[in-house]
């Protein structure tokens, strides 16, 4: 099986270490259904490369997937998404990610100096934005 190109996102100033935000990607993808079991993962240093991160990093971050038994590192052959979980530990999955770009979000924005009445005022705004589009969508 080829490697699947993984499309990472890091942000170097959320406060979220780089290692988790890479184990939160990889877990979301997984849960999406963008990763598959069986697909190859790069190997630790031509993800550091690309992602320009400490080798030391993307290794922590597979060595966490590995340990909850996602991804499984194979001497010589490479790194592989080893299962879809569960469908209970898939959803705890999805809201982890979801707790992490929350996170995130939240915290660039009062970086910026909006309030969290702002804050949430934005959130409603998109939401209602979102449920409308969704509503156009579906007719």
């Amino acid at each position: 099986m080829a490697e699947k190109k993984l499309s990472l996102q890091l942000d170097f100033r959320s406060g979220l270490p780089i290692y988790t935000q890479i184990v939160n990607q990889v877990q979301s993808q997984l849960a999406n259904g963008i990763l598959k079991p069986g697909d190859q993962l790069p190997t630790v240093r031509a993800l550091a490369e690309e992602l320009r991160v400490n080798f030391n990093t993307v290794a922590r971050a597979y060595r966490l997937l590995d340990e909850v038994h996602i991804i499984s590192t194979q001497q010589g052959r490479g790194t592989y998404i080893t299962e879809i979980p569960a469908p209970e530990v898939k959803e705890k999955l999805r809201h982890e990610s979801l707790g992490a770009l929350t996170e995130r979000f939240v915290s660039e924005a009062f970086r910026l100096g909006f309030s969290e009445r702002e804050v949430s005022q934005m959130v409603r705004d998109s939401l209602k934005v979102k449920k409308e589009s969704s509503t156009k969508d579906s007719e």
